[in-house]
């Protein structure tokens, strides 16, 4: 246990910041999970992409997430969202 009054107070602040930090990392975790499940569909949800962007944005920005974090995950996304829309044009023109 901490005995400074300094110490106390740190323990309450970071207690205050995880509860934040996790609220966020929750929400990037289902906004990512809701475009892939769009994009398993065999469907390019642009809004539910441009939502897991922005929340990883917002997410990185708060220092939450490390930017080099948030680039790769909307890396990966974008990746699959091409996959998915050049199997959607090659399955229509064949």
């Amino acid at each position: 246990m901490a005995n400074t009054k300094s110490a106390k107070k740190r323990i309450r602040s970071d207690a205050r910041k995880h509860l934040r930090n996790q609220s966020y990392r929750s929400r990037v975790k289902t906004m990512i999970k809701k475009a892939e499940q769009a994009l398993a569909s065999g469907v390019v949800d642009e809004m539910a992409l441009r939502l897991a962007y922005s929340t990883l944005d917002k997410a990185a920005v708060k220092g939450i997430i490390h930017k080099n974090n948030a680039a790769r995950r909307k890396s990966r996304l974008a990746q699959k969202a091409k996959k998915v829309a050049l199997a959607a044009q090659t399955g229509s023109a064949a």
